[in-house]
């Protein structure tokens, strides 16, 4: 049977590779899960772009686990120099755009919800999630399932990990900034400069350590990374606008953080969003035992995935490599999701 999944699950791959699918625009992908859970004989619904389906033998009494990867994907670069929108195998490397992110991550969990389908007497329900709008963290993505779907007491998600354990993952704050001053001729003597307000503020961004240090997400960190103000030489501006990017361990919660930098900086600061949270399981958690039982590492993630909007513990694991995500000439190699399949079937074998 494992035999047949690898090979079901390289040819959906290879098909979700062949069909463009960026951010809000993946009807045809999803066309494509959804054939291919109806021909597994898999009953499932489908809410815009996201399919889910839960285990034949689906119980309400029982706790259930999200299995959840994406089918959307980033706009290639401009380093490409091959077809990115056309599955190539060669030398064992599957290419394409979203092969490795996460293309490799959703047909493995899919191939493993295959298999535990139709068994029966499991200790927890099975939630498959195909979800869209991971890349741009769409209203229309996990963050609009999260009502729909059954409850969830513990997640897997499907990102590339090289299939070792990131049992926590850093949430993600930006904050737009805006020092006001007096507009005037540069050539007055002023002091109420909105460039030299803004620079003072920098310097705090710039300086300021959060007390609490995570074991596995060390040290918040803030980074400003836009500036503008101004449109002549002799113009002294009345604002500077400045933006900032905060990635915040798992001991903050955005609220907390953005209430630290308001009591800190003489500025006006407005946050873009606070539901990209931190996100973490327990080390003892029995999912992260099972996975370390089998070899796999503990660490955790600066990037940022779906389990952003999820209040559930949650594991992100996957076949494929983080650091070709996003890349020219993406990849995954054949044989990671064949290891990510029996991996995650291995694993949720030693609970379920």
């Amino acid at each position: 049977m494992i035999s047949e999944l690898n090979n079901k699950a390289k040819q959906l791959l290879i098909d979700l590779i062949n069909t463009p699918s960026f951010s809000g625009e993946e009807d045809g992908t999803a066309d494509l899960i959804e054939v291919f859970l109806r021909n597994e004989g898999i009953v499932y619904q489908r809410n815009q772009h996201n399919l889910w389906a839960v285990n034949e033998d689906f119980d309400k009494a029982k706790p259930s686990i999200l299995l959840n990867s994406h089918h959307d994907t980033v706009k290639p670069n401009k380093g490409y120099t091959r077809d990115p929108n056309q599955a190539v195998i060669e030398e064992g490397k599957i290419y394409g755009l979203g092969s490795n992110d996460a293309g490799g991550c959703l047909v493995s969990l899919m191939a493993t919800f295959i298999y535990f389908y139709k068994k029966k007497n499991l200790k927890y329900n099975l939630i498959l999630l195909a979800s869209a709008e991971e890349e741009n963290s769409g209203d229309h993505g996990i963050r609009s399932m999260v009502p729909i779907l059954p409850e969830i007491d513990f997640a897997i998600i499907g990102e590339p990990t090289l299939m070792h354990l990131a049992v926590a993952e850093k949430g993600l704050l930006v904050l737009d900034a805006y020092a006001h001053g007096t507009a005037g001729h540069a050539a007055h003597v002023r002091g109420d400069n909105a460039i030299y307000k803004a620079m003072d503020a920098i310097k705090w961004f710039e300086s300021f350590k959060f007390p609490k240090v995570s074991e596995t997400l060390h040290d918040t960190k803030m980074t400003v990374t836009q500036i503008n103000a101004g449109n002549q030489h002799n113009v002294v501006p009345s604002t500077c606008h400045f933006v900032v990017d905060i990635r915040v361990n798992d001991l903050y919660s955005n609220e907390e953080v953005l209430a630290i930098v308001k009591n800190n900086v003489e500025i006006e600061v407005k946050e873009r969003s606070l539901n990209l949270n931190s996100s973490s399981i327990p080390k003892n958690h029995e999912i992260v035992l099972a996975g370390i039982s089998l070899g796999r590492e503990v660490y955790g993630s600066p990037t940022l995935s779906d389990q952003a909007n999820l209040s559930c513990p949650s594991l992100k694991l996957g076949p494929g490599d983080s650091l070709r995500s996003h890349t020219a000439d993406e990849f995954i190699y054949e044989k990671e999701v064949f290891e990510g399949i029996e991996l995650y079937i291995q694993m949720l074998k030693k609970i379920l």
